[in-house]
């Protein structure tokens, strides 16, 4: 009897040693990497920081624009305030020129200066030069100080001028609504921007040394028989007088912001505005 043997399992090699763990999944190409560089960190709290190199591209640099200077702005601020007073003459002389077309000689006819409004007016414009100078000469602003005594002051000449009138008999009244409310407008300017208010400061002076010297000498012609009043007189040359100011707030412009500057260029239509009313109450 032959004896039964059982069958051996067939035989299984031992994996080597490198079959003992499993082969990692590396990428096709190991040279793409993103390296990380991980920091030593005292606390295991927070992650360590991950410096990743990112391609930069071509640097495009733009443009500079440059702005377009403002009219007489190379010059000064009182130059560009004369282009702004040229463009509004020439938009109110447009319309001068269709009321003369219409009403033709109505206008030669409209002035006839009388005693009572040229008073008014002197009485007007002592108030506003009084509120001008006592701004000027009493401010704690720095601005101001460069204005004071510059030969150009009113007030006292307007002083003596009323008086002569009193004089004569003739009623000095209160100021008027035009230059009250012009008066009120400069002491909450003062306060609140300097450019704005040596807007006003420089057109007042610049428009009775051109425009308001040769009115007054004309009324004078026809009310006073000739007389010259102190307001329209100067110690020195008034001319220069004028050109220094003019010069003070040209330095002084050259430290303003370009929004300083702007507004003071807007103020000067209501100078012109402020300075037209107390005028008209001469042919009152």
């Amino acid at each position: 009897m032959v004896p039964c043997i059982a069958a051996a399992p067939p035989f299984t090699p031992f994996p080597s040693k490198f079959q003992l763990f499993p082969k990692p999944n590396l990428p096709s190409n190991p040279y793409k990497f993103t390296r990380s560089f991980a920091l030593s960190s005292s606390s295991s709290s927070s992650p360590p920081p991950t410096i990743t190199t990112t391609p930069t591209g071509p640097v495009v640099r733009k443009r500079k624009r440059y702005r377009k200077p403002y009219p007489g702005e190379n010059e000064g601020i009182v130059e560009e305030m004369r282009f702004v007073a040229m463009r509004l003459r020439n938009s109110s002389n447009g319309r001068g020129r269709e009321e003369e077309e219409n009403k033709g000689e109505e206008l030669e006819d409209a002035w006839r200066p009388s005693m009572e409004g040229f008073v008014k007016y002197l009485v007007d414009s002592k108030l506003v030069f009084d509120t001008l100078e006592h701004i000027v000469d009493e401010s704690s602003d720095v601005a101001y100080v460069y204005f004071r005594k510059t030969g150009l002051e009113r007030s006292t000449s307007l002083s003596n001028d009323l008086e002569w009138f009193k004089q004569q008999e003739i009623v000095i009244p209160e100021p008027s609504s035009p230059g009250v409310t012009y008066a009120s407008y400069l002491k909450e300017l003062a306060e609140s921007s300097a450019p704005s208010f040596l807007c006003h400061f420089y057109n007042i002076y610049f428009a009775h040394v051109t425009g308001g010297l040769g009115i007054g000498r004309k009324v004078c012609g026809k009310l006073l028989e000739g007389k010259e009043l102190e307001f329209y007189k100067w110690d020195g040359d008034v001319q220069v007088l004028l050109k220094d100011v003019r010069e003070k707030l040209n330095k002084l412009g050259e430290h303003w912001t370009r929004e300083e500057k702007n507004k003071c260029l807007r103020e000067a239509a209501k100078s012109f505005r402020f300075s037209g009313q107390i005028i008209r109450l001469i042919i009152l």
